[in-house]
């Protein structure tokens, strides 16, 4: 098959999931994206950037498929692309939701994204979703949204998005493990965005609360708007720090996997947690809420957490007893070896080509 991919913010996540089932899918891809920035913009004018450019191709007859991400408003993208582009089947893919995406404040929230979202998914003929979590915050969070709507025409929409509804996990690309653990203390790696949503103020004061020694490595991307806490942590933990920040290459950031025995999340919110599941195909053991998508990851509910500083307390005691239990739990099926054959048949059934 020939899949038209449009990705309006061809960044992060969201490249990585393209490059990922490319390299592995039986089909072949022709990809429309943008650059990742400005993402209210990208969502505003990525319709109408991607059509023009359509009308300007000469082999529009060849594609068999459109896929999108949910930064495309894909209803408006199909009122004005070429009437072959249009008639394709379609099928949308939410990293994220905007209706339930973290704002500092409720009233921040720009509910037309949120709208763009539901009308997005109303127009394609299937919608995938890299979580249950994810699409059942957003149906929740869209069901409170059209029961404010005077005469309540839309209440049924919810259900209509859900019967199209598919849990379609993005894959990763496997990560080998150090094969002989460097000596020291519990290595304890936090590998997220500096952002409030990944909450890093219980993080940093859990480590203040633990009594075993500890060596710690704090990645992810940081912003504008970093926290204090981060300024704050780095002064506390000093020499107790192995890494610290944005790791500038693939390389880099496989290695501050490697090196570490656990990653730690303490998020608020998180749609599907691939840095975590990297982390556990390096060797790590995942240290994790009971909450968001990461009880459809993991089984094995020792890696659970109620009291976070006393369940690194007991994993730096076990290591200084030997090595740490395994993690029960197998990552192999969502390497994009498995992932993309996954991805690759459902696509044919929504085509009408299976079986």
């Amino acid at each position: 098959m020939n899949i038209l991919a449009l990705e309006p913010y061809h960044g992060g996540s969201h490249r990585a999931f393209l490059r990922g089932w490319i390299n592995c899918s039986r089909h072949q891809f022709k990809v429309l994206s943008l650059p990742a920035h400005h993402w209210k913009w990208r969502m505003r004018h990525a319709a109408v950037t991607f059509a023009d450019q359509l009308a300007r191709h000469n082999e529009l007859e060849k594609f068999d498929l459109c896929w999108s991400s949910s930064m495309l408003d894909l209803a408006m993208f199909k009122g004005l692309a070429p009437h072959q582009i249009a008639a394709l089947p379609s099928i949308i893919y939410f990293h994220e939701n905007q209706l339930t995406y973290p704002v500092r404040k409720t009233e921040d929230r720009d509910v037309h994204f949120g709208f763009t979202n539901m009308t997005s998914a109303l127009a394609a003929d299937q919608v995938w979703w890299n979580s249950a979590y994810n699409r059942d915050s957003f149906l929740g969070a869209l069901r409170n949204l059209v029961n404010k709507i005077p005469q309540g025409q839309l209440q049924g929409i919810p259900h209509r998005i859900c019967l199209r509804s598919q849990i379609q996990p993005p894959g990763i690309d496997p990560i080998s493990a150090t094969p002989q653990r460097p000596p020291g203390p519990l290595h304890i790696l936090w590998a997220a965005r500096w952002e409030h949503d990944k909450n890093p103020e219980t993080f940093f004061a859990e480590l203040e609360r633990m009594h075993q020694p500890f060596r710690v490595s704090v990645i992810g991307q940081a912003f504008k708007d970093t926290p204090l806490v981060f300024s704050r942590a780095h002064r506390q933990l000093g020499d107790r720090i192995c890494r610290w920040g944005y790791q500038p290459t693939r390389n880099e950031y496989e290695a501050a996997l490697r090196e570490a025995d656990v990653i730690v999340s303490t998020a608020q919110h998180e749609f599907f947690g691939i840095s975590v599941l990297e982390a556990v195909s390096a060797g790590c053991r995942p240290v994790l809420p009971r909450r968001l998508s990461y009880p459809e990851l993991f089984s094995d509910t020792s890696i659970f957490y109620d009291d976070l500083a006393m369940h690194l307390d007991n994993l730096a005691q076990q290591l200084e007893r030997g090595a740490l239990p395994p993690c029960s739990d197998r990552v192999e099926h969502f390497f994009w070896c498995h992932a993309a054959p996954r991805l690759d048949d459902q696509i044919e059934a929504v085509n009408g080509l299976s079986g």
